[in-house]
């Protein structure tokens, strides 16, 4: 079959026009002569409009839709792109003759240079091409998000961003759906990306979204973490990154680490030059298995370990439930005195 263009294909999806928005905006209604949604990316709501009658081509044609919140506007192609979150214009492409039910385009030439191929899905390549469809976290739902979390210095978090429309896959085998995400790199000690976690929220970022689960990891976790300031001679280690953050608010000038979990805590690598590390504890069964692996690996290594420990189940609870202060309060009686007049002085 010869290859079609993107005229060609926006047209043949018009003429399945009601088709395709049930099937891609499925968040939406048909109202009249109109499929009506909250935006592009198939958020609940009324704002977007798309024609499901029209001419084949131009400004009135089916198939083109127009967002009165944002002014955006486009076609079907447009709606298929945003919904999955696809890149290459190949990519759309295949999406939408797999849907029209047409047979694949002829082999182009081999003179021609092929797309990249996809990446292994979970990969650290596909962490990496996730990071680089990121926004910035600054403005964005998900600084929103670590706001009501008590976590408002966010300075020194350039490993966190934000994506608009991140896939999530269940366990079984549920329809994919996309929501808004904080996108964290995982880096190794030298800084390369080998992974990626996602937090999926809610639209306007008051909380995670209600998917199960709302956070996942894919790439080479083992050993590495998202790293927060460069590390030296001192390190804390924890788990969740939003613990890690809220410890930051107390002593932003001690360098950090989220591991993600108790089992990747406890097999977290060390810095070369390292010689005290802060063991950021989790209060649950799975937090003191970390620590006590933790202590003992770094104890073996030559280097002194200290646990800070929460009054509540992790730091987040405390910063929320007690407030910033109260939180410097019990940090400082926790970390070494040498460690007090270095960090917390700054930090006041």
């Amino acid at each position: 079959m010869a290859r079609l263009n993107a005229t060609e294909l926006a047209q043949r999806l018009g003429r399945q026009a009601e088709a395709v928005c049930r099937y891609y905006l499925s968040n939406g209604r048909k109202q009249g002569n109109y499929w009506q949604v909250g935006d592009v990316r198939n958020t609940p709501g009324r704002s977007l409009f798309v024609r499901l009658t029209g001419s084949a081509s131009g400004k009135g044609a089916v198939g083109k839709w127009t967002d009165a919140a944002s002014s955006e506007h486009g076609d079907l192609l447009d709606v298929i792109r945003e919904t999955l979150g696809l890149v290459d214009f190949a990519d759309v492409a295949e999406e939408a003759r797999r849907f029209l039910s047409l047979p694949r385009p002829e082999p182009e030439p081999p003179t021609r240079r092929s797309r990249t191929p996809p990446a292994p899905s979970g990969s650290s390549e596909a962490a990496r091409r996730l990071w680089r469809m990121t926004e910035p976290l600054t403005g964005s739902v998900a600084e929103t998000y670590l706001r009501g979390r008590g976590i408002t210095d966010l300075r020194g978090t350039g490993n966190l961003r934000f994506h608009p429309n991140c896939y999530w896959r269940p366990k079984d085998d549920g329809p994919t759906e996309t929501w808004r995400a904080l996108i964290a790199a995982v880096t190794d000690l030298d800084g390369k990306i080998t992974g990626a976690h996602r937090t999926w929220l809610m639209c306007d970022g008051s909380g995670k979204a209600p998917l199960d689960p709302p956070r996942k990891a894919m790439g080479d976790l083992l050993g590495n973490a998202v790293r927060f300031g460069l590390a030296e001679d001192v390190v804390a280690a924890g788990e969740g990154i939003e613990t890690i953050l809220s410890l930051r608010q107390a002593v932003p000038m001690v360098p950090m680490l989220s591991a993600l979990s108790a089992g990747h805590l406890a097999a977290v690598l060390f810095p070369p030059h390292l010689r005290r590390l802060y063991i950021v504890r989790d209060n649950d069964p799975a937090g003191d298995a970390a620590r006590d692996s933790l202590v003992d690996r770094a104890i073996e290594a030559g280097i002194e370990a200290i646990t800070l420990s929460p009054m509540l189940g992790d730091f987040n609870d405390d910063l929320v439930s007690f407030g910033l202060e109260a939180l410097r309060a019990q940090i400082r009686v926790q970390i070494a005195p040498e460690d007090v007049s270095r960090f917390m002085s700054r930090a006041q």
